[in-house]
């Protein structure tokens, strides 16, 4: 047993007093650390102006910066945290521009989440169409004065033509929430409203001759869920409900012939639009820990697509043939088709460095739509003999994969998988094609802070003897084989690396390329390349300043046969596309004394698209299409007072192309084909912006 001294007792009690006379109080401390947040409020306001250089429809698509001259810089955000795990959220972007959005969340934590959205994003496709026909953004499109004509050259096009503006904004509305529902369950439900409204660009035709024509956009798609989950350690499952409904204001878009009829009663066409239609679906998931190192998770859906959209009239050419000759054997489509997905994995790590993984998937659907013949009728002037019968294909298909990781020895990692697809049809030209894939990667950290990997790919897809589509007319080339059909061969190589070259400069490089050979297609795609080439390098300056750089570059060639005897090839056509893109970026903060953020990017893209025809004889190519770009962006934050900063951006957008479909191609360029007018985009934008953001705490 073990004795304190008379000194060690009278230094231990004199200790203790001290303590007791200068105890802390702790009554006002707080948890730092807790699951909750304390309480507080935040908030700031940005506010500001800017202007753009020019007008642009191809630069203001999706960033509602189209027109030229000033815009407001409008946004904010706020969060709140409040007693009892309270808390909200709300920001807002963009309120200026057609681009706005707005989205706000909140709730109780581990009770209850409610969340608001709303967006809306502009397309805008054209600039400069033009058109003589009135009535643009409706169902029915009419001609002035001067019309028909018999070609675009007699037409009165100098006095009739009429901008028209191609595009449509997209509002989006989101509601949603979701609950707990006891210890172990959930409860979401949700609904999510598009509308689109403005115009398409579209074509319309009376035999050999055309219209380019805006047809209109007046649609709305309204999805609903609810959803509900039970979750354990080991067990985790969800089982969910899914209603799509689309609704389209505008069914039909009819319009006069601009072009002297070649058969009575020709002058006016009609086009059907996007017919109403629903889905719903049922959905459901599940992951099981069997043991500590197996694991099983599965999910399916089962849905059905419904279309009962009322049928338009065969033609609006009643001169073309009696009326029994032109009736429908049905008012409407009543189309119908089920689909049911399905998914099985199964993952193990019987050691340490093994894993092994297992999937199996299996998707279906099947149309149960009615075949029927129908009267064909070709552009409103010619009623073939023979009636044309709809075919509701089908497919079935089946995905195996196994694969496992391998880490060790040391640092290196290696994978092997063979993936297996099989897909049945119906009323196609194929039964069935069979796809197996090899693949193994590689892959090790070295000495000298450098990494890599390396994967290879080979994959063989085989199919059923190709048949012939007895109901397509005319009648396909019996040596053409469809590339989805086809038999092909597939090699794929991917590598990366990277490299930290000290302790603040990394770079990395990585390569791609895939090549398909159709080797037993006699007419159609006969191979195919692509490959890709990257590098980018980071370097961090210091603890403020970092620059990044990066280059891709893509190449894509493919070859062709094709007959114009309906017998061998006698002609073969090239594509060769390429794709480079160059990009550079800085970023500085606390700069002036601590109160300047700024930062700058500049990317430059280029692309060329080269089709060449061989026919026999020599024959120059088509011209070559390419589209450049670069883009310049500076952007500085100053920090005024802790709650007032200055924000400044500027944006610089230059866009070039080039494309010989569209390059001259007017309105009375072509004799027979009423065109837009519209010419490859070309813009050179200037965006300038300033405003002052207020923070509230």
């Amino acid at each position: 047993m073990r004795t304190f001294g008379s000194w060690f007792l009278l230094g231990t009690l004199s200790a203790a007093a001290s303590s007791a006379a200068n105890a802390v109080d702790t009554s006002q401390w707080k948890c730092e650390s807790c699951p909750f947040e304390k309480e507080q409020f935040s908030a700031s306001v940005e506010g500001g102006g800017g202007t753009v250089s020019e007008s642009s429809a191809k630069f203001g698509d999706y960033t509602g910066l189209d027109k030229k001259g000033p815009y407001f810089v409008l946004g904010g955000d706020a969060k709140y945290r409040g007693p009892g795990g309270t808390w909200g959220s709300a920001t807002a972007s963009d309120l200026g521009l057609d681009s706005r959005s707005v989205e706000a969340e909140g709730g109780m934590e581990g009770r209850f989440a409610l969340r608001l959205g709303y967006s809306e994003i502009p397309r805008h496709f054209t600039d400069n169409a033009m058109t003589p026909f009135s009535g643009n953004g409706g169902g029915r499109l009419t001609l002035p004065a001067g019309y028909p004509a018999v070609d675009t050259a007699s037409m009165p096009l100098s006095t009739t033509l009429q901008p028209v503006e191609i595009g449509y904004n997209r509002k989006r509305f989101d509601l949603g929430g979701e609950a707990l529902a006891g210890t172990n369950w959930s409860i979401k439900a949700s609904w999510r409203r598009d509308t689109r409204d403005g115009t398409l660009p579209t074509a319309g035709s009376f035999f050999s001759s055309s219209s380019q024509l805006a047809a209109p956009v007046d649609q709305t798609t309204d999805q609903f869920e609810l959803a509900t989950s039970y979750f354990t350690r080991r067990l985790q499952a969800t089982l969910s409900a899914q209603l799509s409904l689309f609704k389209n204001n505008q069914n039909s878009l009819t319009w006069s012939n601009p072009f002297v009829p070649i058969v009575t009663g020709g002058d006016i066409g009609q086009l059907a639009l996007p017919p109403d239609n629903k889905f719903w679906q049922i959905t459901g998931s599940a992951g099981y820990e069997i043991t500590p190192w197996l694991r099983a998770s599965g999910e399916f859906a089962v849905g059905r697509m419904q279309q009962d959209a009322g049928y338009l009239a065969p033609t609006l050419n009643a001169s073309l043939a009696p009326p029994d000759q032109l009736a429908l054997p049905v008012q409407s489509l009543n189309g119908r088709v089920d689909t049911f997905n399905s998914a099985v994995r199964v993952t193990a790590t019987p050691t340490e460095p093994l894993r092994l993984n297992g999937t199996w998937t299996h998707d279906v659907r099947d149309n149960k739509t009615a075949s029927l013949s129908y009267p064909a009728v070709s552009t409103d002037t010619f009623l073939d003999p023979v009636q044309r019968t709809n075919q509701p294909f089908s497919y079935r298909t089946d995905r195996f994969k196994l694969n496992g990781d391998y880490h060790g020895p040391g640092t290196w990692k290696t994978s092997l998988g063979v993936d297996y697809e099989e897909r049945m049809r119906t009323l196609q030209e194929v039964v069935y094609t069979r796809e197996t894939t090899f693949w193994g990667q590689v892959g090790a950290q070295l000495p000298q802070s450098v990494s890599w990997w390396l994967k290879l790919a080979h994959a063989e897809r085989d199919s059923s003897t190709y048949g012939i589509a007895t109901w397509v007319d005319p009648p396909e080339n019996p040596l053409l084989r469809k590339y989805n059909l086809a038999e092909r061969s597939r090699n794929e190589v991917k590598a990366r690396g990277e490299w930290a070259i000290v302790d603040n400069v990394s770079f990395g490089l990585n390569y791609e390329v895939a090549e398909d050979d159709y080797s037993k297609s006699t007419i159609g795609l006969l191979d195919g390349r692509t490959q890709d080439f990257g590098a980018d390098v980071a370097v961090a300056i210091s603890d403020k300043t970092r620059i990044f750089a990066f280059a891709q570059t893509e190449r894509i060639n493919s070859r062709q046969a094709g007959s114009q005897l309906f017998s061998t090839p006698d002609w073969f056509g090239y594509n060769k596309d390429q794709i480079d893109v160059f990009g550079l970026g800085i970023k500085h903060t606390a700069a002036l004394k601590g109160k300047l953020d700024l930062g700058a990017d500049f990317t430059v893209a280029r692309s060329r698209s080269d089709v060449r025809v061989d026919a026999g004889p020599t024959e120059p190519p088509f011209p070559t299409a390419k589209t450049s770009r670069e883009t310049f962006k500076l952007w500085a934050d100053y920090r005024v007072r802790d709650n007032l900063s200055v924000i400044g951006n500027y944006w610089y957008d230059h866009y070039t192309s080039q494309d010989w479909r569209l390059d001259g191609v007017l309105p009375g360029t072509i004799p027979n084909f009423l065109a837009f007018g519209v010419q490859p985009p070309q813009y050179r934008v200037h965006v300038f912006s300033l405003s002052l953001r207020y923070y509230i705490h």
